[in-house]
């Protein structure tokens, strides 16, 4: 009875254009139904860009958060394609194999991102190769400063909304360094299959139709697990950074096989603590046969409560991109409508705002600064 009355009120809210409008009041939607028109303007960002760079012998994506995931997901993408290495780093500094034979994607939407502007220096040091994609800040500053090729985005988007922007410019530039071909051919159905995930979940598609919404019922309340594999590995770190920022709720991800051999025990004598979690399982109609058998014998061993709360989401498309980015946007849905049916709003990460501000103290970043200033 309790459980039929939440969904009735989760139906009142979701399929409640006001409501929405009232809750979503700096309209993350808006940019989840704009993901086909912000593929489109990336792409068109790099047409006039010449990279004049040798043919690196490594990658490295270089950013923090949403501005990373990106990198995620090009590294994913190109495990089969790339003959050689794409790494994605986190950090104050790059890893000590970085050189003139590394090409550094620097990525800070604000350009300001402390961890970014330190890499950028790091790069410098080290002779890199460099390629800069922000909208501006010291990032696009000393990109111009120095002669360093960029690319600026669009503003006024939240870092994790400008996915697009973030990311498909680097599939273009190394397609430029004769690096991978044929990527037009992926965005171009990325890009459609995207106007249909739009269309199917947007705020006026009701629950009763409408897959994200009705995903975003089903695990409200819960913790969410997102499950991945191959190229779905960064789509369910997406997933779950996205819950965080947007649904303001915990969340978790690990991807098959690796979860196999060690994951898994954390389910086995959870008990009763599995009731505070739902499973998402990202699918693909063409998974190999012996992964297939591993996500369901997983699904097989979950505890009672927590298999009564999994649910599949299964990518569109027939190339890889396509897959990842359809996969990718039903999650950012789900995860908007999740923080509407709790009354949050989506958009602001005042957390996050909080700690860039109170962390000034150590005078990191000014250093950094003043280390560019004198090079």
């Amino acid at each position: 009875m309790i459980k039929r009355c939440i969904k009735l009120s989760g139906s009142k809210i979701l399929d409640n254009i006001e409501e929405i409008k009232r809750i979503d009041r700096e309209n993350m939607l808006s940019h989840c139904l704009k993901a086909p028109q912000y593929c489109r303007e990336a792409v068109k960002l790099t047409e006039k860009i010449s990279v004049n760079y040798s043919k690196p012998k490594r990658i490295i994506v270089a950013g923090m958060g949403g501005s990373a995931i990106g990198g995620e997901i090009l590294k994913d993408w190109a495990f089969n394609k790339l003959s050689i290495p794409v790494e994605v780093c986190r950090a104050y500094s790059l890893p000590a194999y970085a050189n003139r034979e590394t090409l550094v994607f620097v990525i800070t939407y604000s350009g300001e991102t402390e961890e970014a502007l330190s890499m950028l220096l790091d790069a410098f040091k080290k002779k890199c190769m460099i390629f800069c994609i922000s909208f501006n800040g010291k990032i696009l500053e000393f990109a111009e400063k120095f002669g360093v090729p960029y690319i600026k985005v669009p503003s006024g988007i939240p870092p994790r909304a400008a996915l697009s922007y973030l990311s498909l410019p680097m599939f273009k530039i190394l397609e430029k360094l004769n690096l991978i071909s044929k990527v037009d051919e992926e965005i171009d159905e990325t890009i459609k299959i995207l106007k249909h995930v739009c269309a199917e979940n947007s705020p006026e598609k009701p629950l009763k139709n409408n897959f994200s919404k009705s995903l975003a019922l089903k695990i409200n309340g819960t913790i969410p697990i997102v499950y991945g594999f191959g190229i779905y590995r960064a789509v369910a770190q997406r997933y779950k950074q996205q819950f965080n920022e947007n649904s303001k709720i915990p969340s978790g991800w690990d991807f098959f096989p690796e979860l196999n051999h060690n994951e898994i025990m954390g389910w086995e004598k959870a008990g009763k603590l599995a009731e505070d979690f739902s499973l998402i399982l990202i699918r693909d109609k063409n998974e190999p046969d012996y992964l297939r058998l591993r996500i369901e014998v997983t699904k097989e061993l979950m505890p009672e409560e927590l298999r009564e709360k999994t649910f599949e989401v299964f990518s569109q498309g027939a190339s890889e991109l396509a897959k990842m980015f359809s996969t990718i946007y039903i999650g950012d849905f789900t995860s908007v409508y999740l923080a509407i049916l709790r009354g949050v709003d989506p958009t602001p990460v005042k957390s996050i705002s909080m700690l860039k501000e109170k962390i000034t103290v150590s005078g990191v970043k000014n250093q950094i600064i003043k280390e560019f200033e004198n090079l």
